[in-house]
């Protein structure tokens, strides 16, 4: 287990971070404590992974059962033209090492499924799903609203993206349970209504912008400051450079 009490190292490596009144060392202990589960170390992940490790989140767990190719590069960051052929998550766990070696990282070298979630999930304090395809998003979800783990999901496609925050397990200022995935989404899209980013194309640092927002939700959580995207979906148009909020409640 990772212990509360800063380094004079890490006083130095996080000194931006413990000037912060928002902060201070109080967070960054909170940071150091903290138990992050990322799914997928793809587009999304990969700048979720560098700047939690960066941030100094004491733990990273990374779920991918892939292994890096050549297409993979023009968005995955954390992965690199060495590295192709290798497993996902250890191209991702080299890299945190190289950002910063304070971090441990916790491989799970499989696929996330409906079975195997709520165990996984378990062991976190706090989930980002970086996922590709509503199967796996249905199964962080529920595992995550039933294991009481708050969740930062995200979604891409071409120029656009978006991020939530979901705590269903807890109750708003207005007295009413918080939405889950199923209030914003209540049933999955139909096969091929959706095409992939394989299919379709995605501009590479789409992801890079959407990840990092992932990333800022996940430390906010950590940290305990600011207002999470709880019951609001902030949506990204890269093309217009617009950013816009859609608020949802739970059914």
């Amino acid at each position: 287990m990772t212990t509360a009490a800063l380094t004079d190292e890490e006083l130095e490596r996080y000194a931006r971070h413990i000037v912060l009144p928002e902060i201070g060392g109080a967070g960054q202990q909170r940071l150091k404590r903290a138990r992050v589960l990322v799914i997928g170390a793809g587009g999304l992940g990969a700048p979720v992974l560098e700047y939690l490790a960066a941030a100094g989140v004491g733990t990273l767990g990374i779920i991918d059962d892939d292994t890096v190719s050549l297409s993979n590069l023009q968005r995955q960051v954390i992965h690199g033209t060495d590295t192709v052929g290798m497993a996902k998550t250890g191209s991702a766990k080299a890299a945190i090492a190289r950002i910063n070696p304070h971090v441990a990282v916790e491989e799970h070298n499989l696929r996330l499924t409906a079975d195997n979630a709520p165990a996984l999930v378990a062991r976190y304090d706090v989930v980002v799903d970086g996922s590709d395809n509503f199967e796996t998003r249905y199964a962080v979800a529920d595992a995550c609203a039933a294991e009481k783990r708050p969740l930062v999901h995200a979604a891409v496609g071409r120029f656009d993206g978006s991020v939530t925050v979901l705590k269903p397990f807890e109750t708003g200022t207005d007295g009413r349970p918080n939405p889950s995935y199923r209030d914003l989404f209540p049933e999955a899209p139909p096969p091929g209504l959706v095409p992939s980013c394989a299919v379709a194309g995605v501009l590479g640092v789409l992801t890079g912008v959407i990840g990092t927002l992932q990333a800022m939700e996940a430390i906010k959580l950590i940290a305990g400051i600011g207002e999470p995207l709880v019951g609001r979906l902030l949506l990204y148009d890269a093309l217009a450079a617009r950013f816009d909020t859609i608020r949802y409640k739970s059914s």
